[in-house]
């Protein structure tokens, strides 16, 4: 990232500058009251959207936020939720670590409480980007047909290809967990996997059904390809997903999801399109069956993890299985699934899920 073009955040219908050098300093957990020295030049504008109240004693603004983003207000010995109070002169009563709550800004004046409440927002959105991902949006793509079909290509690849280098059985999928990812979520709370439902609910409403007709949409799973540059070295193999009817539906409507959750803040915008694949060979699961992509990179507490890949060949098998076909699906359901975690049937567990028909 250039000093010059930081990160930008956008918060109540404004956008911040969040200054790099900070952000690449940031080490430890410890050391919040470190970064919270001069990165608040990304909040030098307070926002005029937010509900403030007026009180006896003056002001007052709430703030929602999951217990597990508390400590990084209070900082180390409370220096961080100390300073925000001596810079914007207001008083911030934070809930007890493990109790869920609002964080509560009273202050004299009422500039003062927004500049605060500007500021801790800054601040839990930007260790919220830190967190682990803990929820996808997903498609289930484990019919009776595709698991046959994705155990018939696994054999043939290892018959074919077994001498290739990295090619071997440990690298394949699970088939009871084949599905198409719309988008990563962190959700630290019941209350936001709650929102989460709501707001795919709304997505229902609004356009889902206009798209879908009311009815499954019917997509064929066919042909590989893979992520990176080099087939010669390959860490992601996947298969691709596209309607039967040759329509464009598929793709507006999970665009259109992944759009109305990155606008709620629900998803971070990192991508403005989704690329619909389903991934059928990935290298981390040599190691870990349970790895997840790229997005296994921390552990539960947040800490990350350095994953040592061996890419396989992949030339051969996209040589022989380019247009490899896997079976047609009814797509009727949006799941919010949950990682690390399995279902009576073996697939992801789902927190919550809408149906089109």
């Amino acid at each position: 990232m250039e000093v010059l073009r930081p990160q930008l955040i956008r918060i109540g219908g404004r956008i911040y500058r969040k200054n790099p050098i900070q952000e690449q300093a940031y080490q430890h957990e410890e050391e919040d009251e470190d970064f919270y020295q001069g990165f608040m030049e990304c909040a030098e504008e307070p926002c005029d959207g937010y509900e403030v109240v007026q009180t006896q004693q003056g002001f007052q603004c709430t703030v929602k936020a999951p217990s597990l983003l508390y400590k990084h207000i209070v900082g180390k010995r409370g220096d961080t939720r100390k300073k925000l109070e001596v810079e914007t002169k207001t008083s911030i009563s934070i809930p007890k670590p493990g109790q869920e709550g609002e964080i509560v800004i009273t202050g004299q004046h009422r500039s003062g409480v927004i500049s605060a409440r500007t500021r801790i927002d800054v601040l839990l959105l930007t260790f919220r980007r830190k967190q682990p991902f803990t929820h996808f949006l997903a498609f289930f793509l484990n019919e009776v047909e595709v698991q046959e079909r994705f155990l018939k290509f696994q054999e043939e690849v290892l018959e074919k290809c077994s001498m290739d280098h990295g090619v071997d059985s440990s690298i394949f999928q699970n088939p009871k967990k084949l599905h198409l990812t719309i988008g990563m979520l962190v959700l630290l709370s019941e209350q936001e996997i709650q929102q989460t439902c709501e707001m795919l609910q709304q997505c229902k409403n609004e356009f889902i059904d206009d798209i879908s007709g009311g009815k499954p949409l019917e997509v064929e799973m066919e042909g590989i390809e893979y992520m990176n540059d080099d087939p010669g070295m390959v860490d992601v193999l996947y298969a691709k997903v596209h309607m039967k009817d040759g329509s464009n539906r598929l793709q507006e409507l999970v665009d259109r999801v992944l759009e109305r959750f990155q606008a709620s803040g629900l998803i971070v915008k990192e991508w403005n399109s989704v690329k619909l694949h389903a991934t059928v060979m990935n290298t981390l699961f040599r190691k870990d069956p349970n790895a997840e992509g790229r997005y296994n990179l921390y552990t539960a507490d947040g800490k990350y993890i350095f994953k040592e890949r061996e890419s396989f060949d992949g030339r051969n098998i996209l040589k022989l299985f380019e247009n490899f076909y896997f079976g047609t699906l009814k797509l009727n359901s949006i799941h919010i699934s949950q990682r690390f975690s399995v279902d009576s049937f073996g697939n992801y567990a789902s927190c919550g899920q809408i149906d089109f028909s």
